[in-house]
C-alpha cells in the first residue's frame, strides 16, 4: 500500500518508507550503498519495496539521479 489505511500502519506503507529513505539521503549515494544502509529496517524488509519505494519517491519529484548517485530535491 501506498497510504496508510486503518489496517496498515503510517510506517509500514510506502509513504512511511520512503520518509525513512528521505532520511538516509543527507548526503547524494548509490542505490547501492543506500540499499544497504536501510535494508535491516524492518519497514523496508525486502528490495522489491525499497525499489518501489524508490519509484514513488521519484515519482513524486522527491528524488533524483545525477551521474548514478540518487539525491533528495529540494
Amino acid at each position: 500500500m501506498i497510504l496508510p489505511t486503518k489496517h496498515i500502519s503510517t510506517s509500514h506503507s510506502l509513504l512511511g518508507v520512503g520518509a525513512k529513505i528521505l532520511e538516509q539521503l543527507y548526503q547524494p549515494r548509490t542505490v547501492s550503498s543506500l540499499w544497504s544502509a536501510v535494508a535491516t529496517m524492518p519497514e523496508v524488509a525486502t528490495f522489491e519495496r525499497f525499489v518501489l519505494t524508490l519509484d514513488l519517491l521519484y515519482a513524486i519529484g522527491a528524488i533524483e539521479m545525477n551521474a548514478g548517485l540518487l539525491h533528495r530535491c529540494h
